[in-house]
């Protein structure tokens, strides 16, 4: 598996099994990504989280593996770095092979504790995950209000914050407080409703071309909708020809963005080792 090249993963048929491979035995701890199928090749030379980043590895446990890299106690773990380390690797590995996704920050006293406290107790869990994942991966759609889109269609369906604009334009805020409170108010749960039902709109209809969906919070006050989906490989071009069909529909009012392949975070958790 070479995670920053385009075939970030492949199978490795006939590996090792129960086989941690150890490099630094000056690493003072392993630091996991995630847990994948133990036949995969990767790039030896691929560096992940730390200062200095740390070499990946597998640590294997029959047919299933952690990816890994030893975690060096020279600096503080949770730079910007460290983050977009840990969910490049995971994202570039699962375009190619299923993997669970571990939270950021799961560490392990050593790669022997890997095999021995994480893999050997939840193997037939992880096993049966990662057969439920195989073949489909996360993608993330984000939909967001165009620019002003949003007010005029407010102003339009509410005739009282239509008033209310019209009565506290040109005038100083301290003489208009209450109306600009109320046109706040207005707004605030027009705003609400509006992506609540745009938000179910397009996970009703995106949820025929996927095994799942979750509706995400919103991340921006102008989001439209922010879901993440599960979808099968062989389905991925039904799923976004129909998103082009949302984006056709919602074209002046709302953009959307597809982001993926990526580590399915919202559909698995796989469970951390006391570290």
């Amino acid at each position: 598996m070479a995670p920053s090249t385009p075939n970030a993963a492949s199978r490795e048929r006939g590996a090792a099994a129960g086989r941690p491979e150890t490099e630094a035995a000056t690493a003072t701890a392993s630091y996991v990504y995630g847990i994948l199928p133990a036949d995969v090749e990767f790039d030896p030379e691929e560096r992940g989280v730390g200062d200095p980043p740390g070499k990946i590895g597998l640590v294997r446990h029959e047919d299933i593996a952690a990816l890994v890299s030893d975690l060096h106690p020279t600096g503080p773990l949770g730079r910007p770095a460290d983050l977009m380390a840990h969910q490049r690797l995971l994202d570039d590995v699962a375009a190619e092979v299923p993997v669970l996704p571990l939270r950021f920050g799961a560490v392990m006293e050593n790669r022997e504790a890997v095999a021995r406290e994480l893999l050997a107790p939840h193997l037939d869990e992880f096993r049966a995950a990662l057969e439920r994942l195989e073949g489909h991966a996360q993608f993330v759609v984000k939909a967001r209000y165009e620019e002003g889109a949003l007010l005029r269609e407010v102003l339009q369906e509410q005739p009282e914050a239509a008033r209310l604009r019209e009565e506290i334009r040109g005038l100083p805020e301290d003489a208009t407080w209450d109306a600009r409170i109320r046109l706040g108010e207005i707004i605030n749960e027009a705003v609400e409703a509006k992506r609540e039902a745009d938000s179910r709109a397009l996970a009703e209809g995106l949820a025929p071309h996927c095994a799942a969906v979750v509706i995400r919070d919103p991340t921006h006050e102008e989001d439209a909708a922010h879901l993440a989906c599960l979808v099968d490989s062989d389905r991925q071009q039904e799923f976004e020809e129909a998103l082009e069909e949302f984006a056709a529909r919602w074209e002046g009012r709302v953009t959307l963005r597809l982001l993926g392949p990526q580590a399915a975070y919202d559909f698995v958790a796989a469970k951390e080792g006391d570290g």
